[in-house]
């Protein structure tokens, strides 16, 4: 569980980076470990952005500790709590939106439905007085759904709540923290995986298929609603593709002998040019095989007295590859953004 727990923790980081690539915000893995340990930048535009991932980070923290479990993802109730607790986190520069044909400055209101309509490229939402009425509707149809059935609806979901577009701003934030809860209820994903990462690197397409299921039937053959249901499908079918493709990423990624020997060489590199001290690479293994070790194995795994076994400990903290809830707690294992390629190769661009 301990593996799994700081898997979960860099997969934040990493859904939190795609997510917001795809909204053109492009805030560097490092930079986001930096914010959660309330180290910004001096730069206030890099600091805001800075700001925006944590707020992220923090709401699929809550969604991982269960804060939209039984079904509250597609509520209008959980809808509302993730723009909420997403918005309220933000800067003050990025609570506002320009209106594109009046220049107006419009604030945006955590948690709140628009109250205006709006116009998005080319499509036209539903006007403001109807978003709960569509909204009631869109937590009738998928929100009493079985497990198989939310699974096959998630593109469904996830497009039509971009369709019904509930907010001023932060809209596909918000599809993807929603799309995100459903899968790690309904196929009890552990958070080690997510599909904001297969969505960013297919950007155009991901694109393309919502503008494609935006536009009305192609005639009577297309589905009985107002929407294609041909183009919908097509969507289902790479969205579905997508989501397989993150788990058999992810899964080859964190095969145990082949995880633990990056992990491994690692540490035996670092041992080398003395930037850990001897036997730290027997600390790191112990953690990573067991999961949680208890501080007081420490001297009989590296065969020292404590003061040593204290000073390996404290190096590899320093390092950022352990971490513990106290002085005398027992240490877990932790993937830091800046060993990513080294541990976790292809989880983030390498540039």
């Amino acid at each position: 569980m301990g593996v799994v727990k700081a898997l979960a923790e860099l997969v934040r980081a990493m859904n939190c980076y795609y997510s917001n690539l795809i909204e053109g915000h492009n805030t560097h893995p490092v930079d986001i470990e930096r914010a959660m340990r309330d180290d910004y930048s001096s730069e206030p535009r890099k600091r805001d952005l800075q700001l925006e991932a944590r707020a992220h980070v923090m709401v699929q923290k809550w969604i991982d500790e269960g804060g939209l479990d039984g079904g509250r993802a597609l509520t209008l109730e959980g809808i509302c709590e993730t723009h909420r607790r997403f918005c309220e986190q933000l800067p003050e520069d990025l609570l506002w939106v320009e209106d594109p044909d009046t220049e107006e400055r419009i604030k945006v209101i955590p948690g709140e439905l628009r109250a205006r309509d709006v116009r998005v490229g080319d499509h036209i939402p539903v006007s403001a007085g109807a978003l709960p009425r569509f909204l009631r509707r869109f937590e009738e149809v998928y929100g009493r759904l079985k497990k198989a059935e939310t699974i096959f609806s998630a593109a469904a979901a996830h497009h039509r709540l971009l369709w019904i577009h509930p907010f001023l701003d932060g809209n596909g934030r918000v599809a993807r923290l929603m799309s995100y809860a459903m899968l790690r209820e309904a196929l009890d994903t552990g958070g080690i995986w997510s599909i904001a990462r297969g969505l960013a690197r297919q950007e155009t397409r991901y694109k393309q298929h919502l503008i494609a299921c935006d536009q009305p039937r192609q005639g009577d053959m297309d589905g009985r609603g107002s929407r294609s249901e041909s183009a919908l499908a097509e969507f289902t079918e790479f969205f579905l593709q997508t989501c397989l493709d993150q788990v058999t990423f992810m899964e080859e990624l964190v095969q145990p002998d082949k995880l633990r020997a990056r992990i491994r060489l690692w540490a035996e590199e670092e041992i080398r040019t003395d930037s850990l001290p001897p036997k730290a690479d027997n600390v790191l293994d112990a953690v990573l095989y067991r999961g949680e070790l208890p501080r007081g194995d420490v001297p009989g795994i590296v065969g020292t007295g404590e003061r040593q076994a204290r000073r390996i400990v404290s190096a590899l903290q320093d390092a950022g590859v352990i971490t513990s809830e106290s002085t005398r707690a027992p240490l877990h294992i932790a993937f830091p953004a800046t060993l990513a390629g080294r541990w976790m190769p292809g989880l983030f661009p390498e540039v």
